[in-house]
C-alpha cells in the first residue's frame, strides 16, 4: 500500500488553514507610493493607523467636502469656490507640488500629507457606500475636489501624472487632423489655425467627455470626439469619475463584512450622517421679524410668502384635514421658525384637523407639537429649544416622501408633470420660467430650480433694492433654507431692510 504524503492537499477539499496560524501570521501588505501630488486613488492603503488618525483625518477630509457641497449648493463660480476653499486645504488636507521640497516625493513631510490624504478618502468611502444616493453624492464632490487640485497642480508634475496614468487614448494622426481641420476649426471655440496645426489631439469616445459634448467644444464624427490637448482636464476627470463609480459600487459589496467590527462602523455611522451643508442651520436672528407677531390665525395670509415645499404642505393640509407624521414634523418646525408660539401652534394644528374629537388630537398629535418646540421629551440641554427648522439640504436627502405624503422637496420628489402643475397653481405661469426649472431638475440643481422661481416671483422688488443699495451681496445670496425664503419673501413685498428692522413689520391678519 502507497502512503500518500501528509502535506498534499486534496483537490476535492478545501484547503482550509488553522485560525492560530492565520491569527498569529505576520501581516503583508504593499508599500504605498505616492510619486505625484494627485491620485487617482486606485490602491486602497494597507498599512496601519490609530484609531484617532482614522477619525480624525477622516473628518477633516468631510470638512473640506461639506464646504465643497455648500459652494455648489449657493452657486458660486470657479474661481469664488476656489477662493474660499483654498485657505481651508492648506488648514485641514494639505498638499504640496514635489517641487516645494529639495527632496521631492521622499520628502517626510510630503509623504505624510499624501498619506493622509489616501487614507482619508478611502475612510470616507467606506462611510458614504451604504446607499445610492450617498455614493452619487460622495462621487460628485470628491470629483469637483480633484478639478480644484488638478487645476492647481505644478504643470510638469501634472503632464508627469497623466503620463503615469497609461491612458487608451487614441492620438489623432496628421493626415486625418489635416482632412479635418475645418471642422475642428469651427467646432472647437477659440482655436487658432497654428493651435490646430502644431497642438496634439485625442480621439476618445464621447461619453468620456460629457462636458466637452454638452458645451459644444468639440468634434464629434462617428461616436468619437476629437479633443484637442489643452482639453486634457475633462478626459482626465471623466476617467477619475469612472473608476471612482466603480471604486465605490465594489465597496457597498463589501461592506457587510464590517459589521462584525464594532470599532469601525459607530465612526462610519456618524461621518454619514454628519455630511450636511455647514452653513444650512437656522438661528432666530436669521428668521426673526422684529415687531411681526405670528398667529395661528394670520398662516393662512401668509402662505402666500411660502416657498413650495411649504406652499404644497399648507395646501394639503387644507384639502385633507390632516398630514401624516413626517409632513407635520417637517410643516410645525418651520412654523415654529417663522416665530409661531408653541400655544398657537396648538390652536393651529387643533383648527386644521378639524374632522377629529378633541380626544384624538390630545392623545396622539399634542405630544408630538409640544416635542417638536421642546417642552416635554429629549435631554436637559436641548429641552426648552426643540428641534431646529429643516433646512432644504435634510429635506431634500432624509425620509423621501412615500404614498399618501406631502412632505420632501416637490422639486426633486415630483415627476416634471406634476410640479409644473404645482407651480402653475400657484401663479408661475412665465414658459421661460418653467423651462428653466424643468432643466434645473434634470440636472438635479433642485435648490437653483427654486431659487429661479423666487427671482421671478420678485423680480420687481429684486431690482427695486439693487439700484437703491439697501440690501447687500450677503442678503441676495443664494437661498438654501425654507425660512430664510420666508423672511426675505415678506421683507421684499413689504419694504423693509434686509435685516427687518428699517421699519416695523406689521402681519396681515
Amino acid at each position: 500500500m502507497i502512503r500518500q504524503p501528509t502535506d498534499r492537499i486534496d483537490p476535492k477539499r478545501r484547503n482550509i488553514i488553522s485560525h492560530k496560524k492565520k491569527q498569529f501570521a505576520d501581516p503583508t501588505y504593499k508599500q504605498q507610493e505616492y510619486p505625484y501630488r494627485l491620485s487617482f486613488y486606485d490602491v486602497p492603503p494597507t498599512i496601519e493607523i490609530t484609531l484617532e488618525q482614522f477619525e480624525q483625518w477622516a473628518i477633516d477630509r468631510l470638512r473640506i467636502l461639506a464646504e465643497l457641497e455648500a459652494c455648489s449648493f449657493r452657486n458660486k463660480t470657479p474661481v469664488e469656490t476656489a477662493a474660499h476653499i483654498s485657505p481651508l486645504l492648506l488648514k485641514y488636507l494639505p498638499l504640496y507640488a514635489n517641487t516645494s521640497s529639495s527632496s521631492g516625493p521622499q520628502d517626510a513631510k510630503l509623504r505624510l500629507e499624501r498619506q493622509k490624504d489616501h487614507y482619508s478618502h478611502f475612510i470616507l468611502r467606506l462611510a458614504f457606500s451604504s446607499t445610492e444616493d450617498l455614493r452619487r453624492r460622495f462621487a460628485r464632490i470628491e470629483s469637483a475636489l480633484f478639478k480644484l487640485r488638478f487645476q492647481n497642480d505644478d504643470a510638469r508634475e501634472r503632464q508627469a501624472f497623466i503620463e503615469s496614468l497609461d491612458f487608451n487614448w487614441e492620438v489623432v494622426p496628421e493626415d486625418e487632423k489635416r482632412e479635418l481641420g475645418p471642422h475642428l476649426l469651427n467646432a472647437t471655440p477659440g482655436l487658432r489655425r497654428q493651435e490646430l496645426e502644431d497642438g496634439g489631439w485625442f480621439k476618445v469616445d464621447w461619453e468620456m467627455v460629457p462636458e466637452l459634448v454638452e458645451s459644444r467644444r468639440v468634434f464629434v464624427k462617428k461616436g468619437k470626439a476629437y479633443v484637442p490637448a489643452r482639453e486634457q482636464m475633462s478626459m482626465v476627470l471623466a476617467e477619475f469619475s469612472a473608476r471612482l463609480d466603480k471604486g465605490l459600487e465594489l465597496t457597498s459589496r463589501a461592506l457587510p463584512r464590517l459589521d462584525e467590527d464594532d470599532r469601525l462602523t459607530p465612526i462610519l455611522a456618524h461621518l454619514s450622517k454628519n455630511f450636511a451643508t455647514p452653513d444650512s442651520t437656522l438661528t432666530d436672528a436669521d428668521s426673526a421679524l422684529p415687531g411681526a407677531p405670528i398667529t395661528a390665525a394670520s398662516v393662512d395670509t401668509l402662505a402666500q410668502h411660502f416657498p413650495l415645499c411649504m406652499r404644497n404642505l399648507h395646501a394639503t393640509l387644507r384639502a385633507n384635514s390632516h398630514l401624516k407624521h413626517f409632513g407635520r414634523l417637517q410643516y410645525t418646525l418651520f412654523l415654529k421658525g417663522l416665530g409661531l408660539s408653541l400655544e398657537d401652534c396648538l390652536l393651529f394644528w387643533r383648527r386644521s384637523f378639524r374632522l377629529i374629537a378633541d380626544d384624538t388630537f390630545n392623545k396622539e398629535y399634542r405630544y408630538n407639537v409640544r416635542h417638536a418646540y421642546g417642552d416635554v421629551g429629549g435631554d436637559a440641554l436641548r429641552r426648552g429649544r426643540g428641534y431646529s427648522p429643516f433646512s432644504c439640504q435634510k429635506i431634500l436627502t432624509e425620509h423621501p416622501p412615500g404614498s399618501g405624503e406631502s412632505h420632501g422637496c416637490p422639486y426633486r420628489h415630483f415627476s416634471v408633470d406634476n410640479l409644473t402643475a404645482l407651480l402653475q397653481t400657484t401663479g408661475v405661469n412665465d414658459r421661460e420660467v418653467l423651462r428653466g426649472v424643468k432643466e434645473d431638475v434634470e440636472k438635479k440643481r433642485y435648490h437653483i430650480a427654486c431659487n429661479r422661481v423666487f427671482e421671478w416671483a420678485h423680480k420687481g422688488e429684486l431690482k427695486r433694492v439693487r439700484e437703491d443699495g439697501s440690501w447687500g451681496a450677503a442678503d441676495l445670496d443664494v437661498i438654501v433654507h425654507p425660512n430664510t425664503y420666508f423672511k426675505r419673501s415678506y421683507l421684499l413685498r413689504h419694504g423693509a431692510g434686509a435685516g427687518g428692522g428699517d421699519k416695523e413689520v406689521e402681519m396681515e391678519t
